[in-house]
């Protein structure tokens, strides 16, 4: 029996879940982090696309729990619990957290990428998640896709082409 994929598309700080064979992607991954947490044996991924370190951070809507990685990476956690998902057989792999734009400051507020990508670990760390791989830093955007079948992340970037990790 033939049967079709979709492509679940998530935006920038939004997140979804997606089951086998579907595939879930986002882009615009500049100094955002995309984070996909999945368990490999129920063919469940989440995936989020986290914009921002820290929901404290003065002037921001902390509405938006997808917004932040301390926020956002437990709300996607308990999408995935929802979907009976144990989180002891959860994994991670993370891309983006690039540094977009060069400052002539060395102040680091200015370093979002590299700022959310040790938030991001920082959560995951905190879950007990074990982080298999990362495409993170550099100054390229990227687009990724994550397939919950063959537990690969799929990553495009800009002016370096494909790879999978």
């Amino acid at each position: 029996m033939f049967t079709t994929n979709t492509i679940i598309k998530v935006g920038i700080a939004q997140m979804d879940v997606v089951k086998a064979p579907n595939t879930i992607r986002t882009s615009g991954l500049g100094s955002c982090v995309g984070v996909v947490i999945y368990d490999e044996t129920k063919q469940i991924a989440g995936l989020i696309h986290v914009m921002l370190p820290d929901s404290s951070l003065g002037k921001v809507d902390a509405t938006n729990v997808a917004k932040f990685a301390d926020t956002g990476i437990k709300a996607l956690l308990d999408l995935l619990k929802a979907e009976g998902v144990q989180t002891f057989k959860l994994k991670a792999k993370i891309a983006g957290g690039a540094q977009m734009f060069q400052f002539t400051s060395d102040k680091s507020s200015m370093r979002i990428g590299p700022r959310n990508v040790e938030a991001v670990k920082n959560e995951l760390s905190k879950y007990k998640i074990p982080l298999i791989a990362e495409d993170t830093g550099g100054n390229s955007g990227r687009t990724i896709e994550f397939n919950p079948v063959t537990n690969m992340l799929n990553i495009r970037t800009v002016n370096r082409g494909v790879s999978e990790i």
